[in-house]
């Protein structure tokens, strides 16, 4: 076994492939960029080295310095992780020529699933089902038109180099092939330096189910069964879980049989995925196999109970898998959810910034949480938005369901926009408990998913203006402690006044609507005139923001986060986020829109109008590229664009004005 590794990655996987080496005895070396010196995976690490600034290309994408500080580490082999330099066939050639051990699959392996085109032959050739498409080398844009006309529409262009959605568009009209097909195309050139795309039948109603294969130097491989992703956002998993749920016997055994026939068919050794495409009526098709572990690996090791980083690692180092196929069983359904930064109103938009407040609930055996990231931490543009993966087990899948729903209700973030609503929504619907999932679940249920801002409810009002007003008094109180006359009359927050109640109001903003609460002060608390009526509110405020309170007759308990004027309160498994608004006026007059600016930094990759274009609401402007998405910023009405600011590959900040518009005046 080895004495000491290097992770090449960052984050999550980082910590979670650290934790298992260090139980395992094994020495770990982590890298850092610049943006990530005081990151997670650091602190945790036996010892960490410094790859250079901050974008990936320059850092994490680095295998020359990857190697190099493998090397002088005394490192003897490299965990890639997931992402990054993880099935990069060149990577894990150099790693063996510099005589370090890749831990991953053979080099020839990686190669052969490298390209989807290629892999498709070799698959076709190993009897593995196929969806009907084309996987040729002719790239001409007229060729690929007349094979989509003949494979009919829908179909699905996907980038040959890559996964994870990118570079991939579902083109339901031949009208809008070509447009589909550059965007595609430009989008794999950008994440795989590879433009290359293949055409394949859209399937309406699939299940994206996927295998976990294993195997060994000594010519032993299992399945490790199957996992159920199709619930999915822009082509990338969103909640994963294991066993597939209705899966019977005979369909588990064919699709494993197939999974390990693939893998055997290009001579794989260590982790894999093998993911298929499975209609209602049983068929299923070879989508890609990836090469190496996956972002949902945990609800496998729940419902096996096995580390896979550990198999990983013995593999690597010569030796046989721990268990066969007969050894291998069920136990349990666990259920996996990504909680991202980033805004599903806004068309599942990154976020950034500062984590200033995260809290999640206790783990044990049955609620696991994998995160790279700690309160006070950022999220950064560089890199993707995941703030943690949720994983939950139960003897059933009822259960699980349960579990997971208590799990996002007890989860708190707050700083930045999160999925954590969204998420929370999939668990608690009819079609999720009833399992009823395919890759359109999202699409098919978004008005319940998404639903529109309600306003907000006399129960969180009053507890946001109690956690405001025992903040206030708070603040009071330490302020007086430290004066020089600290029992001073005009130092209290309590309201008095000669010959009458105190009253005040405070004035907050939830969504686009502007709120007024009157309130009176009174000995015991206060009471608060709200939208449904006077109710009596008292309670206590800690300082780690838990809220305890006398709402009328109800005591309720809630998380409250101040940040500036944003306030965040945590209630029942919602997140709510109101504003303190300033009565006063401002002099300052409002600026109009006069144009289209970045909503985050990030990189300009196509600019679709020229100055001078009239243009319609609605119509395609500019893409950018950050967070590893593609985003298309639109005009915001009809009107004409003055003046292009940024050119094709030209970086931007967030708030940066791309393009200067002119609306038409009704």
């Amino acid at each position: 076994m080895f004495s000491k590794i290097l992770i090449a990655n960052r984050g999550e996987i980082a910590c979670r492939v650290i934790r298992t080496a260090q139980r395992m005895g094994i020495a770990t070396v982590a890298v850092h960029s610049d943006a990530d010196a005081g990151s997670a995976h650091v602190a945790l690490a036996d010892e960490a080295w410094a790859i250079g600034p901050a974008p990936s290309r320059e850092s994490y994408l680095r295998a020359d310095t990857l190697i190099d500080v493998a090397r002088r580490s005394g490192a003897e082999a490299i965990h890639p992780g997931y992402g990054f330099l993880s099935e990069n066939a060149d990577f894990a050639e150099a790693c063996a020529a510099a005589g370090l051990i890749f831990i991953g699959p053979p080099v020839a392996a990686i190669r052969a699933m490298g390209g989807k085109s290629e892999a498709k032959a070799l698959m076709e050739r190993a009897g593995v089902p196929l969806v009907p498409g084309y996987h040729g080398m002719d790239q001409d844009a007229a060729v690929l038109a007349a094979a989509a006309d003949k494979i009919g529409y829908p179909v699905l262009i996907k980038a040959s180099a890559g996964g994870g959605g990118k570079g991939m568009r579902v083109v339901e009209t031949p009208d809008a092939f070509a447009a589909d097909l550059a965007a595609a195309k430009r989008e794999a050139a950008g994440s795989f330096g590879d433009d290359r795309v293949l055409i394949e039948k859209y399937l309406a109603r699939p299940r994206h189910v996927e295998i976990q294969v294993f195997a060994d130097g000594f010519d032993n491989a299992v399945s490790l069964f199957e996992r159920d992703c199709s619930i999915q956002r822009r082509h990338q998993k969103v909640v994963e879980e294991a066993p597939a749920p209705g899966m019977a016997p005979d369909l588990r055994r064919r699709m494993g049989d197939a999974a390990i026939a693939a893998a055997r068919a290009i001579g794989y050794r260590g982790a894999g995925t093998v993911e298929f495409l499975l209609e209602p009526d049983g068929s299923f098709y070879f989508m890609e196999m990836n090469t190496r572990l996956q972002v949902e690996h945990p609800v496998t090791e729940f419902i096996t109970g096995l580390d896979l980083v550990e198999w990983q690692l013995r593999v690597a180092a010569g030796q046989a898998l721990p268990l066969g196929q007969d050894d291998l069983a069920i136990r349990g359904h666990a259920i996996e959810v990504r909680l991202y930064a980033e805004d599903p109103d806004a068309g599942f938009m990154p976020a950034t910034g500062r984590l200033d407040h995260l809290r999640f609930p206790v783990t044990g055996p049955h609620l696991r949480v994998d995160s790279g990231v700690r309160q006070g931490d950022r999220i950064s543009v560089h890199y993707d938005p995941m703030i943690a993966k949720l994983i939950v087990w139960d003897e059933d899948r009822a259960g699980a369901v349960r579990r997971l729903r208590s799990a996002l209700a007890a989860t708190e973030v707050a700083g930045l926009t999160t999925n954590i609503a969204f998420l929370a929504s999939i668990a608690a619907h009819p079609a999720f408990a009833e399992a009823d999932l395919d890759t359109g679940f999202i699409e098919r249920h978004r008005a319940q998913l998404l639903p529109s801002v309600r306003p907000v409810s006399d129960d969180v009002l009053a507890l946001v203006c109690l956690g405001l007003l025992l903040e206030r008094r708070a603040v009071a109180g330490r302020e007086a402690a430290a004066s020089s006359d600290p029992h001073s009359p005009w130092a209290l927050c309590d309201g008095w006044r000669l010959n009458d109640d105190a009253h005040d109001n405070l004035h907050l903003r939830h969504g686009e609507t502007d709120i007024s609460v009157p309130l009176i002060y009174r000995p015991w608390g206060y009471e608060l005139m709200l939208p449904g009526g006077p109710v009596e509110a008292r309670g206590s405020l800690t300082a780690d923001g838990r809220l305890s309170a006398e709402i009328g007759p109800v005591r309720r308990h809630a998380g409250y986060v101040r940040r500036g004027a944003e306030l965040s309160l945590f209630l029942d498994g919602g997140a709510h986020r109101l504003v303190v608004v300033d009565p006063l006026p401002s002099d300052e007059p409002e600026e109009p829109e006069t144009g289209v600016v970045a909503p985050m930094p990030g990189t300009v990759v196509a600019v679709l109008v020229e100055a001078g274009a009239k243009v319609v609401q609605g119509q395609p402007l500019v893409v950018m590229e950050a967070m590893k998405m593609e985003h298309t910023l639109k005009a915001p009405a009809n009107g004409t664009v003055s003046d292009l600011h940024f050119a094709v590959g030209a970086l931007v900040d967030e708030g940066d004005s791309l393009v200067a518009f002119e609306a038409e005046v009704a």
